[in-house]
């Protein structure tokens, strides 16, 4: 995706960053963060989930890709499925749980 990127419409935020004040800066907790993919738009909403994915594959020009997920059934579907890999992505790449990664951390999000 970053080579596509041309225009920088998509810009990523490392939320392991320590020098980030990602609750107060965002609205969001370290731990929301790390259970589902979140998007920040231009006017200060916020998307989750498989509409993040919708709207930057159209900003880079490959909306085609994802096109069909917006579609009815598809898109029930679709959710379904990332929302068992949100869930169960950290014990299916083997690492530690989502309640671990925020007690082991060494710097505080709200």
């Amino acid at each position: 995706m970053q080579s596509r990127n041309k225009e920088e419409y998509l810009k990523s935020i490392d939320i392991n960053n320590p020098d980030l004040s990602f609750g107060s800066k965002y609205g969001i907790t370290y731990k929301q963060a790390m259970e589902r993919i979140h998007a920040l738009k231009p006017d200060g909403s916020f998307i989750k989930d498989i509409e993040v994915f919708q709207e930057a594959y159209d900003l880079i020009g490959m909306g085609w890709i994802y096109a069909s997920t917006k579609l009815p059934i598809i898109d029930i579907v679709v959710e379904y499925i990332y929302g068992f890999w949100a869930k169960y992505r950290l014990k299916i790449t083997f690492r530690p749980s989502v309640d671990k990664l925020c007690a082991n951390r060494s710097f505080d999000f709200p």
